[in-house]
């Protein structure tokens, strides 16, 4: 069962770190720092739990060491990426669209939304770290899937950086390594992550909590991911069109043929 006053603490936590953040976007002139604060918000819940819960057992342990390397690395890596870049071009488009007085729209319509889909998001955290059952089968594939997701993450995120500190690479596509298979490997893990999270929280009786996965899934999916990002994507960069004409965009598979990709992208496309 629940305790609904660490969920309203934690609740609470975010808000203030969400305020936080935002004065700071002010002072810089820059919301892209949200994209560093998003992991946080499921730190600090996992954080919460830990710290009211009366008894602290492996489960709970687990969770916090899943969600924290996580979280860390996902800030960290955001952080190190967008240090001393302009804003990222999305937020620009926020900026023109609500000026006048974007400064202060931007603490609900960026800085506040996201705290409060971050902590309808943490409820499988708060289900699995409090959850009086014992470890069991469904926590060790739960706890497999969210490194499984880490990983794929990790991995892609240092095959991006790496390719774009090539010069020669500039106005390329990415599609090598797990860019090969999927056209975003980083969403695909975070959708591992938040599905092994759940299956953990299924393991100590938090099933009901499947609207977080299914609520992550939609973003990644049709809302702050994969949609959003290739929205202008090919206006941007032309040669992306090929590359959508024969990689899976979500779920990692082989490439599509030559010729298919072709056919469907209605571009010849050179056998690599």
């Amino acid at each position: 069962m629940i305790d609904w006053n660490i969920v309203l603490s934690s609740g609470l936590l975010m808000l203030a770190m969400a305020i936080g953040t935002w004065l700071l976007s002010i002072v810089l002139r820059d919301v892209s720092i949200v994209d560093s604060l998003w992991s946080l918000f499921f730190l600090a819940a996992a954080l919460t739990c830990m710290q009211m819960s009366p008894e602290v057992g492996l489960r709970a342990m687990l969770v916090l060491g899943l969600v924290g390397i996580w979280a860390i690395r996902l800030s960290a890596y955001l952080t190190w990426r967008n240090w001393g870049e302009p804003e990222d071009h999305r937020y620009q488009a926020f900026r023109r669209n609500h000026d006048p007085g974007f400064a202060f729209k931007s603490l609900y319509i960026i800085f506040g939304l996201q705290a409060v889909l971050a902590w309808i998001i943490s409820f499988p955290i708060y289900a699995a770290m409090t959850g009086p059952w014992p470890l069991g089968p469904l926590d060790v594939a739960g706890a497999i899937l969210v490194v499984i997701g880490i990983g794929f993450e990790s991995i892609g995120d240092w095959q991006l950086a790496r390719f774009k500190a090539r010069p020669s690479n500039a106005g390329r596509v990415l599609d090598s390594g797990l860019w090969r298979y999927t056209r975003h490997p980083n969403y695909f893990g975070d959708f591992c992550v938040w599905w092994g999270l759940y299956l953990i929280a299924v393991s100590a009786g938090g099933w009901w909590t499947v609207f977080s996965p299914l609520l992550m899934s939609v973003m990644l999916l049709r809302v702050s991911g994969v949609a959003l990002l290739e929205k202008d994507i090919g206006e941007r960069r032309p040669a992306y069109a090929d590359y959508v004409a024969r990689t899976n965009a979500f779920f990692p598979g082989p490439p599509k043929p030559a010729r298919t990709a072709a056919a469907v992208s209605g571009n010849p496309v050179k056998q690599r």
